[in-house]
Parts: C-alpha cells; sequence; structure tokens
C-alpha cells in the first residue's frame, strides 16, 4: 500500500469513493490531462505505468510454457490446447484493432481500470477452467483484455512532458518488454513448483494490485475526439493516407518484426536438433538474453529527446541488421561458440528492434495528440502483421533451406527496414 500512497501522493486526481459514498464536496479540481505535458512525471507514477504496461501484457504469453502440463491435467489434446496461445494473440491483436482506438473517445483511465477489472476476472477463470473448452474462451477474453498495455503507452506520452516524450515512453515500454521476456520463465518455474492454475490465480491477483494502484493513482484523461465508434474505426484508414510519418514507421517496423519473429519462432526446433540436442528450456533461456536488450528502451528514448527519433531508427535498424548478419558465420564455429554467438546476436537484434519501436512510437505519438490511441493502434497492427508473416516464413524457411536461410530472411527484413528510414519521408496530406 506504501507503493500506491507514493503513486497517489504524487499524481492522483479525479472522483474517490470512500465507505460508499463521495469524497467530501471540495471544488472540483482539474484533471491531468488538462495540463498533461507540461509537468515531469514523478518516479512513482513511472513505475505504475510501467508496471501495469508489463503485467498486463505478461497475461499474454504465461500460458506457453505449461501448454504439457495443461493439457494432461484436463485431458485435453495437444492439438486442442495449442489453440491456447493462438486464441490469445489472436483476442490481442483484434482488441489492438477493435478497442485501442476507444482511447481517443474515452476517458483512457476508465478504459484501462475497465480492463484491468476484465482481465483479473478473465485469469481468475482461467485458472479454475474445468475444460479445454472454457479454458480457449478464457484464452481469448485474457487477449481482448491485455490490451490495457497499449491503453497504457498513449497515456504515458500524454502525461510527459514533450522535452522527455521519448524517455518516459522508454521507460514504460521497457516494462512492457521485460513482461513479454520474463512471463515465460516466470509461467514456468511456477508451473512446476506449484501447478499451472496457481500461475493464473497469481496472475490475476497482480492485475487486481495493478488496478487497484491505477484508481488511486492514474489522472483521468479528457477525450480528443467525438466521433462515432464507427467513425472511429473508419479514420484509422484516414490516418494512413494522411500522415507519411505514419505510413514509414508502421512499414518500418512491420518489416523488422518479420526477423524478429522468424528467429524466435524457429530458435527452439533449431537448438532441438543437431548438433545442441537441447530442450525448450534452453529456448526460453534466451528469453533472459533478450530481456537486456529491452533494457536500452529508456536510454533510446532520452537519445531520441536529444537528437531526434529519425536517428535512432536508422540505429536501431542497422543494429538489427548486424546483430541477424553475424548468425550467418555459426556454420563454421564450434557448438558452444555457436551458443555464445546466438546468445549475444539475439542481445544485439533485440535491443536495435526495442530501440526502434521506441522511435516509432516517439515519432507517432507526436504526429496528432488528439488520435494518439489510433496512431499506436495502426503502428502495432502493422507490427503484428510482421510477427505473423515471420512466424509463417520462418517455419517454411527452417523446413526447406536450414537455419542458415532463416538468418538471411531475418538480415534482409532489418535491411529493408534500414531503407525505408533512409529513403525521404512523404509529406503529410493536408
Amino acid at each position: 500500500m506504501s507503493f500506491i500512497r507514493a503513486v497517489h501522493g504524487t499524481a492522483g486526481t479525479g472522483t474517490m469513493a470512500t465507505g460508499g459514498s463521495v469524497a467530501p464536496a471540495s471544488p472540483p479540481q482539474p484533471t491531468m490531462a488538462s495540463h498533461c505535458g507540461s509537468e515531469p512525471l514523478s518516479g512513482g507514477l513511472r513505475l505504475l505505468l510501467a508496471a501495469g504496461a508489463g503485467l498486463s501484457v505478461a497475461s499474454i504469453y504465461y500460458s506457453q510454457p505449461m501448454l504439457a502440463v495443461m493439457g494432461s491435467t484436463i485431458g485435453a489434446s495437444d492439438t486442442a490446447v495449442g489453440l491456447v496461445p493462438t486464441l490469445t494473440q489472436l483476442g490481442y491483436a483484434l482488441g489492438i484493432l477493435l478497442l485501442i482506438p476507444l482511447g481517443d473517445r474515452f476517458d483512457r483511465r476508465t478504459i484501462i481500470l475497465t480492463k484491468a477489472s476484465l482481465l483479473s476476472v478473465a485469469l481468475l477463470l482461467g485458472g479454475i477452467a474445468p475444460d479445454v473448452g472454457v479454458l480457449l474462451a478464457v484464452s481469448f477474453a485474457v487477449g481482448l483484455t491485455a490490451t490495457m498495455a497499449q491503453d497504457i503507452v498513449p497515456a504515458a506520452a500524454t502525461l510527459a512532458p514533450e522535452r522527455e516524450r521519448g524517455k518516459v515512453v522508454g521507460t514504460v515500454m521497457t516494462g512492457l518488454l521485460l513482461g513479454i521476456l520474463l512471463s515465460r520463465v516466470i509461467s514456468g518455474v511456477v508451473a512446476e513448483h506449484f501447478g499451472w492454475r496457481a500461475m493464473y490465480v497469481i496472475a490475476s491477483a497482480s492485475v487486481i494490485l495493478i488496478g487497484a494502484a491505477a484508481w488511486r493513482g492514474l489522472p483521468n484523461f479528457r477525450p480528443t475526439s467525438t466521433l462515432s465508434y464507427g467513425a472511429l474505426l473508419g479514420s484509422l484508414a484516414s490516418l494512413w493516407r494522411k500522415h507519411g510519418a505514419l505510413r514509414r514507421a508502421a512499414l518500418a517496423q512491420g518489416l523488422l518484426s518479420i526477423g524478429f519473429s522468424a528467429f524466435w519462432s524457429t530458435l527452439a526446433v533449431m537448438l532441438h536438433g543437431a548438433p545442441f540436442h537441447l530442450g525448450s528450456a534452453a529456448a526460453g533461456a534466451f528469453g533472459l538474453a533478450g530481456a537486456a536488450g529491452a533494457l536500452g528502451a529508456p536510454v533510446a528514448g532520452r537519445v531520441a529527446d536529444c537528437f531526434g527519433p529519425e536517428l535512432v531508427t536508422r540505429l536501431g535498424a542497422g543494429l538489427t541488421a548486424l546483430s541477424f548478419a553475424t548468425m550467418l558465420t555459426s556454420p563454421w564455429l564450434e557448438p558452444n561458440a555457436r551458443l555464445w554467438l546466438l546468445a549475444g546476436s539475439a542481445i544485439g537484434f533485440d535491443l536495435g528492434a526495442q530501440i526502434m519501436l521506441v522511435a516509432h512510437q516517439t515519432i507517432v505519438f507526436g504526429i496528432d495528440p488528439a488520435a494518439r490511441s489510433r496512431l499506436n493502434a495502426v503502428l502495432f497492427v502493422c507490427m503484428f502483421i510482421g510477427m505473423s508473416l515471420g512466424a509463417a516464413s520462418g517455419s517454411l524457411v527452417l523446413a526447406h533451406w536450414g537455419w542458415v536461410a532463416v538468418t538471411l530472411l531475418a538480415t534482409a527484413s532489418a535491411l529493408a527496414a534500414l531503407l525505408v528510414r533512409l529513403l525521404p519521408g512523404t509529406r503529410t496530406v493536408r
């Protein structure tokens, strides 16, 4: 509770209820939205935003290391239980497209609190699911509501002063990325010692705590649009046509995501074969190497604030391409040396991908403050399209031409992203 009080003491506004009654009738205070972007964010509020993004997005990935034990417990086939992460990702992708734009139409604080409540309930239902049918329905709901992470990021950009927007977004993205990269490690350990149901209950409790902290610590956000829901979704295409900076950012991040996803989706299969013969735990350990790269996100944000995000996008794409290219030398190395090379490359390309994403978000959030949620939705939809293409093409390439071909694909995708960032930008349509 001391953490909640610390956050509330530095950022809290809005209506509070005590014992079922409204707080004392003092003169209404202005929402943070009325002067957001003018004052530095407190450390407590930054921690709240980063933790909220990380714990919500982690909900998508907890199930992956637990699939085998989940199937044996509820008597489901490998094929059926394999749909759990698929439906979770599908729910997340649809949530980004259909729900994230609402952040421009309604108070983001209300949206975040609503999703936190629904996500905690969905996770709890996952922990008590009696059969695979219920578990699959819950998994889709978890994906939909875990999109609160993508409501938190534009909220952070709105609250941050313009001079340090990149730094603040980078800090929140570090929390989000660490949630992605460490969730599998945590769920594997918890499931092994306490069972997979315990992981769902713990995850639900963590979201409840974040929701309570957000209720106390988050300010209200004034809506920036009065469009109907249909018009709000229709405006996504208009934003794409109008803003060349958005198209460049989305295209470059989508291209980079192809190689990123191709690597991670085929790594376990490659390590399982000769000459390594390693299990899934070894592939999971590479996520820790990726976590080291994620810690560079705040640094990237500060560089973007000082020298401009355009430079950071090129540095990120270049570092990613170089890291992938170094893996092309792996066939001529001893097995142990190859593992070290893979780990070093994973740190490099993950750092490159993350700093490029932070820079792209800095660019996108600066295009139109009234459409930040919709702009963020467009960026992440393109990113997820790239991730899907990378997973599919990576598996196909590995099966027909081997690991070297996968690294070639990844290198080519990063170079294509760099080319997009090097080409002259197009003007915004007036």
